[in-house]
């Protein structure tokens, strides 16, 4: 008998703070000519949606809510920048470089903090270290980026370097108050935090969607142009998969044994919402289903992981490669979108 079942789990996105509580200084380099605002370029390398996704936005509500420049809950209370996300520990390990998005000269730097999920403690006391790892880099008329939770012992850059856009400042990490490993971007001019979505200007009034005065380069906008929502990792496991296995990458294996008690099927998502409908299924060698589950889901999360499987019947699976399919729908205004993730395994002696 089969048997199915769907867990969700949420992490809330680390926090950034300001560049006086977070860096340590070198004294004011000579600053860069004035000139327009910076243009972004992407912080990392990497093509969002394929290796790295856009998760947290700007929180634009001043008060104790949280609002998007989407008109929607991609951030959190009093979040200062955007996060890129890469997909687990293990490609961290692999290193994803963190670069420049503007060329500048570099103000301040910090290296050495352990890429670790934070504790209670760190979370009372520490919170001038929230960036961990970091970079912050002074542009022209007053503009500055910041990049934090950079890999230990991976910063490339010494305060008063002169840095081209792409230069590569460090790898993506997972340091500070950062509960995944990711990259965070904060842009400000003269101290105050700026949305590159809105700009230095923003519209009076909400554009739920990013206004004339954006400050990413085209090629950035066209990678960053697209919905939060995702189903960014995915695979199988021979057990109930663990959530801190999935997070260390160990469920990525390409062949389990045909005599497996279970065969299961995982994915993760970045932000789901209430009424999506998630539905798993599970083929074997024969193109027939072993494992079909459908849900719907109840409420907006950052993060969920979700699977689904069966039981062996026999003394063996069959032999061959069995494929996974995920497909989350979501229906607004009349029109549904769907995002799919599909993994395979091969099943041997």
């Amino acid at each position: 008998m089969s048997v199915s079942s769907v867990i969700s789990g949420l992490w809330r996105a680390a926090a950034a703070v300001s560049l006086a509580a977070v860096l340590w200084l070198a004294p004011m380099p000579a600053r860069a000519a004035d000139g327009a605002p910076p243009q972004l370029s992407l912080p990392a390398a990497c093509k969002i949606g394929d290796d790295c996704w856009l998760v947290n936005l700007v929180d634009l509500d001043p008060g104790p809510g949280r609002r998007d420049y989407r008109c929607g809950e991609a951030t959190y209370d009093g979040h200062k920048g955007v996060d890129i996300a890469i997909r687990d520990l293990d490609v961290m390990k692999r290193g994803i470089a963190v670069l420049a998005a503007a060329p500048g000269v570099v103000k301040g730097v910090r290296d050495g903090m352990a890429d670790k999920v934070p504790d209670e403690t760190f979370r009372r006391t520490q919170r001038h270290l929230y960036c961990g790892n970091g970079v912050v880099i002074e542009h022209a008329d007053g503009w500055q980026t910041q990049y934090c939770h950079l890999r230990s012992g991976s910063v490339t850059v010494k305060a008063g370097d002169t840095v081209a856009r792409g230069r590569r400042l460090g790898f993506v990490g997972h340091s500070g108050m950062a509960q995944f490993p990711h990259v965070h971007l904060s842009l400000r001019k003269a101290g105050k935090v700026v949305d590159p979505f809105l700009g230095e200007a923003p519209p009076a009034q909400p554009t739920c969607g990013p206004a004339p005065g954006a400050l990413w380069t085209e090629a950035a906008r066209r990678g960053l142009d697209r919905p939060m929502t995702a189903l960014f990792n995915g695979g199988f496991a021979a057990e109930r998969p663990k959530l801190p296995s999935i997070r260390k990458g160990l469920y990525h294996t390409k062949a389990l044994s045909r005599r497996s008690p279970v065969l299961i099927f995982w994915i993760e998502a970045w932000w789901v919402r209430p009424g999506d409908k998630l539905s798993m299924t599970i083929t074997d060698p024969s193109g027939d289903a072993v494992v079909e589950h459908a849900s719907e889901l109840s409420k907006l999360q950052a993060r969920r992981m979700a699977f689904a499987g069966t039981r062996r019947k026999g003394l063996y699976w069959d032999a061959g490669t069995y494929v996974g399919e995920a497909v989350l729908s979501r229906t607004v205004a009349g029109k549904t979108e769907r995002f799919t993730a599909r993994h395979q395994i091969l099943l041997r002696d």
